[in-house]
């Protein structure tokens, strides 16, 4: 199979080097790289000239091109027309050795597969269980492993708000689990990939592009891409598809825009998928939205980044108040 990797970066040159050096490093090499560069400095530009990674194609875009989504856009209309697989990658992350070979086996072990999503190994917390039972109001218990929950989640099932679908699956008041899957080298079918490691094949991109509802950091963008992108086959969760996932900071909204976002994106994608939804679960959605943002105040007294908690909470009510006049028109 032919792919291409689109790297979509915003002023992050030091960690863009760090994946394209593990990109050169891969059992199975892409056949193109486009990076999509919507910095307003020359210092990614400046990557490009001084090193010679092979296949590789830098494109700067202008201001109508920036902002996450639109960038994606913009590389899918680079990309080589005969690219069978359309790969995403964060800028600030590192793929394992044999990251494409295994990608490129899991489209080719079923054609019903179209979009495939990765694990990052540094974040993934499941362990082999260690006893017959863990309780499963604190605990997610999968194929003989288990994985702690954080205690916004835990808090959640004591309350009854917890999730009832595995991870990546969006229950019908939305606020599923994130975790990713145990590595036992299984995929797993999933609603929800992330956009740090997700590909797709190629009559998905050709079909449906990045929606510009988010602009900018585009938070939750990879949800609603991956949402719509069910149309068009499964997608799934592959645990031998690894990479590493280092958060840099640069090039991070604000903490009000991102508390708003969080709110009125999360809003959108549940909408995506459940365009009516029941009394029952619009009701559990308001809830744990105030309950999360109740978390997030009360880190103004339990954390030492009380600034920032202050402004995420805002951002957070503003969002959750902005709704009640001003919903988002979804595009499905």
């Amino acid at each position: 199979m032919k792919f291409s990797l689109i790297i979509c970066t915003y002023l992050r040159p030091k960690s863009l080097v760090r994946l394209l050096e593990s990109v050169s490093l891969q059992s199975s090499y892409p056949n193109e790289i486009l990076i999509i560069d919507g910095s307003t400095n020359n210092l990614t530009k400046q990557i490009y000239e001084q090193n010679n990674f092979k296949n590789l194609f830098y494109f700067k875009v202008e201001d109508k091109n920036r902002g996450l989504t639109k960038q994606r856009n913009y590389g899918v209309k680079m990309a080589n027309k005969d690219s069978q697989i359309i790969c995403f990658l964060d800028d600030d992350t590192i793929i394992n050795k044999n990251y494409f070979k295994n990608l490129i086996k899991v489209f080719e072990s079923d054609n019903d597969i179209t979009g495939v999503g990765g694990i990052a190994i540094n974040e993934n917390k499941w362990k082999k269980n260690s006893l017959d039972y863990y309780n499963s109001k604190q605990y997610i218990s999968l194929e003989g492993y288990h994985l702690k929950l954080g205690q916004r989640h835990i808090l959640r099932n004591y309350l009854g708000l917890g999730s009832n679908k595995l991870p990546g699956i969006m229950p019908e008041y939305s606020n599923g689990f994130s975790c990713g899957y145990p590595l036992t080298g299984k995929y797993y079918q999933v609603d929800l990939l992330i956009g740090m490691s997700m590909s797709f094949r190629r009559k998905v991109v050709d079909n449906i592009s990045f929606s510009s509802y988010f602009e900018g950091y585009g938070l939750y963008e990879d949800a609603d891409f991956s949402l719509r992108a069910l149309n068009y086959g499964k997608n799934v969760l592959a645990t031998n598809v690894l990479l590493e996932h280092h958060h840099a900071i640069e090039g991070r909204p604000n903490k009000f825009k991102y508390g708003k976002m969080v709110t009125r994106n999360g809003w959108y994608v549940w909408r995506v998928k459940y365009e009516k939804p029941s009394l029952k679960a619009r009701l559990k959605w308001n809830i744990i939205a105030i309950l999360l943002m109740t978390i997030r105040f009360v880190n103004i007294f339990t954390t030492k980044k009380r600034i920032e908690s202050l402004t995420e909470v805002t951002g957070r009510f503003y969002g959750l108040l902005s709704l009640v006049f001003n919903k988002p028109k979804v595009v499905r």
